[in-house]
């Protein structure tokens, strides 16, 4: 194992690090198990307890597991931070085909498991966005508080769903959306939020109607990325 040893600033820092590029470029598997703190402690020439508090980094990243008694292993040799760099980074484009392929599935199952309380957010989301648009036209007047509005009933959806891996994915991934919607309302060249899609999603979820709901959330996408489809042809 090629680790480098660590210099004497930042030691927790530089060992997570280069444990993390191990991992990433392969040098263990998923289901491995990582040496022990003392091996790690003596390649990269620092204590255990800045091993210790390295492996503890990267376990809540996601990247390592410890079992007790059984020593540390692999679960995943991609970083999860990395993956949100690379959605933050994304297009509009790229975020609105991401959006369709989660909330239309969040549509659908809201559609079959929401609650009153579920209900009642969505439509409070919308009817804030709602007086929005109305005091201020259709500019929306305040873009960064109309898309606070559309991110709170998507989110309201998503919680609908009660599937806490699509929440928890959503969840990180809500800023990207937000920060998306907030440059579409920016462009003039972009169509304006449809109310009236938005009503027909939560029509159909209050309906329960699981298809309805999944249809309902893909065309109310669909108009804003065929606008950027168009726009990007142009260029």
């Amino acid at each position: 194992m090629a680790l480098h040893a660590a210099g004497r600033q930042s030691l927790v820092d530089t060992v997570v690090e280069q444990l993390r590029a191990q991992l990433t470029s392969g040098e263990w598997a998923v289901g491995d198990r990582l040496p022990t703190e003392h091996a790690l402690a003596e390649t990269l020439q620092v204590g255990r307890n800045t091993v210790r508090e390295a492996v503890r980094v990267l376990v809540h990243s996601g990247m390592l597991r410890s079992r007790q008694g059984e020593g540390t292993f692999v679960v995943s040799v991609t970083d999860p931070a990395s993956a949100l760099r690379a959605v933050q980074r994304s297009s509009i484009r790229d975020v609105l085909e991401l959006r369709t392929a989660l909330e239309a599935e969040a549509a659908r199952l809201a559609a079959l498991r929401r609650e009153p309380a579920d209900l009642e957010r969505m439509r409070s989301a919308l009817d804030a966005q709602l007086l929005l648009r109305q005091e201020n036209g259709p500019g929306a007047g305040d873009t960064e508080l109309y898309a606070d509005h559309d991110v709170a009933f998507h989110r309201a959806i998503v919680d609908a769903a009660r599937n806490t891996a699509l929440t928890a994915l959503y969840d990180w991934f809500a800023a990207s959306v937000r920060e998306a919607l907030v440059a579409s309302l920016a462009d003039r060249e972009m169509a304006r939020v449809n109310h009236a899609d938005h009503r027909a999603l939560l029509d159909a979820i209050a309906g329960g109607d699981p298809a309805a709901a999944e249809a309902a959330s893909r065309a109310l996408l669909e108009r804003p990325l065929r606008q950027v489809e168009e726009l990007l042809a142009d260029d």
